[in-house]
């Protein structure tokens, strides 16, 4: 008895040689459509995962105020601590605190330059 040959090449006992036709009505994984498998949850229909507004939000709690010579609040992006020109960083002129930096010894400044 002779064996049986399968009519297709995915189905087929026999490996498929370079040049062979291919068959694109069968994925390799076994699935018609691999995406059609996906569930959205329910519930999110009309939603979005963006968020609404863009816009940069206020920082929250209360922030330590600026020294006069502060360029900017702590904590703000692109700047760090410097010691105080007016002191050298010993918070003191003379003997009494240092009117610039409050006696803390240390201003506020932009960093980088871009």
């Amino acid at each position: 008895m002779a064996a049986k040959q399968n009519d297709s090449l995915l189905g087929s006992a026999v490996p498929a040689r370079p040049g062979d036709p291919l068959d694109l009505n069968t994925s390799v994984a076994g699935e018609e459509d691999p995406g059609a498998s996906f569930d959205v949850p329910s519930g999110t229909e009309g939603r979005s995962d963006q968020p609404t507004d863009r816009t940069p939000k206020a920082p929250t709690g209360a922030q330590p105020p600026m020294a006069p010579g502060d360029e900017a609040p702590a904590g703000t992006p692109s700047t760090g601590e410097n010691v105080c020109p007016e002191c050298g960083g010993t918070g003191r002129l003379g003997a009494s605190r240092c009117p610039n930096c409050e006696g803390t010894g240390v201003v506020i400044v932009g960093i980088g330059g871009a």
